[in-house]
C-alpha cells in the first residue's frame, strides 16, 4: 500500500509513521506484529485506525506511546512526534513527551485505573509526575477536567474509587487523565467497544467536542465502521500487520478498493426495519411464558443500616413461541443478564412464573429441574472463561451428556457431527480451548449447548466481544441452526443492530422492566417508548446527520 506522500517536517503533520516494523518473538504465527506500515495524522484531524483483532492496531498505538512489552520491539522505521524520531529515544526523554505531547485512553478503564487510589489522586499523580503546579492548583485542575468530561458532581467524583463508577463514568475519568497535561495528540484505543450504545454515543460526542474545542489531533482505534462513520476525517485499514487501505473517511466508507475493507464494511450489522420470515408454518405455539417475574439483589446489613436493595428484574412478562427468537435489549444494569440467568435457573427468582412447555419451573428445586436442564441451554458471553482449559474440546462437549446417561461412543459421534455443523474441522476434537480464536471458541460454546438437543437456547451477549466479520458468521450460524433444528432462542444483547438481524420480536428493558415489546419493524421504525427512541438514536453509523445530541445521561 503506498502511503500518502508528505515531507516529515510538514507543519500541519502532528504524527508521521514511516516504514514501522515491530518484530514478534520466534515461534509466533507470524514474524511481525506490524510490518512496514506508514501513515500520517494531521493537526486537528481525527484519524480512525480500523481492523480486526490481530491486525496490529494496538501494537501501533503502544509503539507510538513507547509502551511495548519487552518481548516485542520496533525493528525498523520511524515515528515522528514534534519533528523528532522517538524510535530508540532515551526512555527519560520519551517519558517527558508522554502525557504532554501524546496521551492515550485505554480500552479497559477498570484495569487501567488503580483500584486503591481515588479518581482525584490518579489525575493528580499524572500532573505531579510532570512537575505541574502545587497540590491546590492540581486539585482545581482535576475538578475542572472532571467537569469538562461531563461527570456529575465533580467534587464528589474527585474522592470516589474507580470500582464505584459505571463503565461510562470510568471511561470519562480516563479521558480526563489523558487531557490533564493538554497533549496535542490523543490516542484512543477502542474506548467505546464495551459500552452500551447510549454511553458509546456520549463518549464519541465528548471526544469529538473536546477535539474541536482544543484543536487536538486524535488517533482513534476501533473495529466498528459505525464508529468510523460518526467521527472520522480519515481512515487507515489494517489487516494482519499491514496497512491495506487508507484515505478520507468518505472514500473508504463509500468507495473502498481493497477486498478486506469491502468485507469489513459488508459485515457491519445495520438496522433493517424488516421483520424476519417465519421459521415454521402454522399458528404460533408458546414454548416459554414468563409472568410477573421478580428478582432483587440485597447486600450489606439491615442490622447496621448498610443494606442495599437493587431490584434487578421487576414484573417482567413475555411469551416466546416455538422456533422464534426473542431479543432482550437494553443498557448495562437494565436486568438483561439477570433475566437470562433466571430463565436457565442459574439463580432463583423472588416471585412470578417461568412456564416452560406449560410447566412452572421457577419454584422447582435443583434435583427436580435437572431432568429439564438438558432442554434449556445457555451460550455464555465469554466462551474462554466458560470452557475448562484443562479439557480437550471433545471432553468438554461429551462430559455433560455422558453424565446424563448418554453412551460415550454416541456422545463422541454427536460431538464430531456438531463440530462440523458449527464449521470446525475434525481435528478440533483433540485440541484445547487456548488453541482457538475467540470466534472459534464461541462456535465451541454453541456446539456444547446443542449437545443436549435443547428446545430453548439463552444466548447472553454471545457476539458482543467479537470482530464484525466473526460476529456476522456467528449470527449466520445461529440463524441456520435455528432453521434446521427448530430451537427457540432468547437472544440478549446491547447492540440493537445485531438484534435487528436475528430476532423475530424484541423486548426493550430499562431498570429491570420491559418498557416496550414488538417486532423489529415497530421497535426500530416506530418505537413507542421514549427510552427505545433514545437507544435507536444512539446507534453509531445509523443516525441521521441532523440528529439531536444524545442526552448527557439517560
Amino acid at each position: 500500500m503506498t502511503a500518502n506522500i508528505h515531507s516529515i517536517d510538514t507543519p500541519d503533520l502532528a504524527l508521521s509513521v514511516r516504514g514501522l516494523t515491530v518484530s514478534l518473538p520466534k515461534g509466533m504465527e507470524r514474524a511481525h506484529a506490524v510490518e512496514t506500515i506508514s501513515f500520517d495524522l494531521y493537526r486537528g484531524q481525527i484519524l480512525c485506525v480500523i481492523g480486526e483483532s490481530g491486525s496490529g492496531k494496538s501494537v501501533t498505538a503502544n509503539s507510538i506511546m513507547g509502551l511495548l512489552p519487552r518481548a516485542i520491539h520496533v525493528s525498523a522505521g520511524e515515528i515522528q512526534l514534534e519533528g523528532r524520531n522517538i524510535v530508540g529515544m532515551d526512555p527519560e526523554a520519551l517519558r517527558s513527551l508522554r502525557g504532554r505531547v501524546v496521551s492515550m485512553i485505554f480500552q479497559d478503564p477498570l484495569s487501567a485505573l488503580n483500584p486503591l487510589m481515588t479518581v482525584g489522586a490518579q489525575i493528580d499523580e499524572a500532573m505531579q509526575a510532570h512537575g505541574v503546579g502545587s497540590h491546590a492548583s492540581r486539585r482545581q485542575r482535576a475538578i475542572e477536567l472532571l467537569t469538562e468530561v461531563g461527570l456529575p458532581d465533580p467534587e464528589l467524583m474527585y474522592h470516589q474509587y474507580p470500582f464505584r463508577l459505571s463503565g461510562g463514568q470510568r471511561q470519562r475519568v480516563m479521558i480526563a487523565m489523558a487531557l490533564s497535561l493538554e497533549p496535542s495528540i490523543l490516542i484512543a484505543d477502542e474506548p467505546t467497544t464495551a459500552l452500551d450504545v447510549t454511553t458509546q454515543a456520549q463518549i464519541l460526542e465528548l471526544i469529538r467536542d473536546i477535539q474541536r474545542r482544543k484543536g487536538m489531533s486524535v488517533m482513534f482505534i476501533t473495529h466498528d465502521f459505525g464508529v468510523v462513520a460518526e467521527i472520522a476525517d480519515s481512515v487507515v485499514v489494517m489487516e494482519k500487520g499491514h496497512v491495506v487501505e487508507q484515505g478520507s473517511a468518505d472514500a473508504v466508507l463509500h468507495r473502498p478498493t481493497h477486498p478486506y475493507t469491502q468485507r469489513l464494511i459488508a459485515a457491519v450489522p445495520h438496522l433493517t426495519g424488516e421483520d424476519r420470515a417465519p421459521t415454521r408454518a402454522g399458528p404460533p405455539v408458546p414454548i416459554l411464558q414468563v409472568q410477573n417475574l421478580e428478582k432483587t439483589y440485597r447486600s450489606g446489613s439491615k442490622l447496621f443500616g448498610t443494606e442495599r436493595i437493587v431490584p434487578a428484574v421487576r414484573d417482567v412478562s413475555f411469551t416466546l413461541s416455538a422456533g422464534q427468537t426473542l431479543g432482550i435489549v437494553g443498557e448495562s444494569g437494565s436486568g438483561k443478564s439477570s433475566l437470562g440467568r433466571l430463565l436457565v435457573k442459574l439463580m432463583e427468582s423472588d416471585g412470578g412464573q417461568i412456564l416452560f412447555g406449560g410447566k412452572d419451573i421457577a419454584p422447582l428445586p435443583e434435583p427436580e429441574f435437572r431432568a429439564l436442564r438438558q432442554k434449556i441451554q445457555m451460550i455464555f458471553q465469554d466462551p474462554f472463561a466458560s470452557l475448562n482449559p484443562r479439557m480437550t474440546i471433545g471432553q468438554i462437549l461429551t462430559v455433560g451428556p455422558v453424565a446424563h446417561g448418554m453412551a460415550i461412543a454416541t456422545a463422541r459421534t454427536e460431538a464430531r457431527a456438531l463440530l462440523d455443523l458449527v464449521g470446525l474441522d475434525a481435528g478440533a476434537f483433540e485440541r484445547y480451548p487456548h488453541e482457538f480464536s475467540g470466534g472459534q471458541r464461541q462456535r465451541i460454546g454453541i456446539a456444547r449447548a446443542l449437545m443436549f438437543k435443547p428446545e430453548l437456547l439463552v444466548a447472553d451477549e454471545a457476539v458482543s466481544a467479537l470482530d464484525v466479520s466473526i460476529q456476522a458468521q456467528i449470527l449466520e450460524l445461529l440463524d441456520r441452526i435455528q432453521r434446521e433444528t427448530g430451537v427457540s432462542m432468547v437472544f440478549i444483547t446491547h447492540d440493537l443492530r445485531v438484534a435487528s438481524q436475528i430476532c423475530d420480536r424484541i423486548a426493550v428493558m430499562q431498570k429491570g422492566q420491559i418498557v416496550e415489546e414488538g417486532p423489529p419493524s415497530q421497535i426500530f421504525l416506530d418505537p413507542q417508548s421514549a427510552y427505545t427512541r433514545e437507544l435507536v438514536a444512539a446507534i453509531p453509523g445509523e443516525r441521521p446527520a441532523d440528529r439531536p445530541a444524545v442526552a448527557a445521561e439517560i
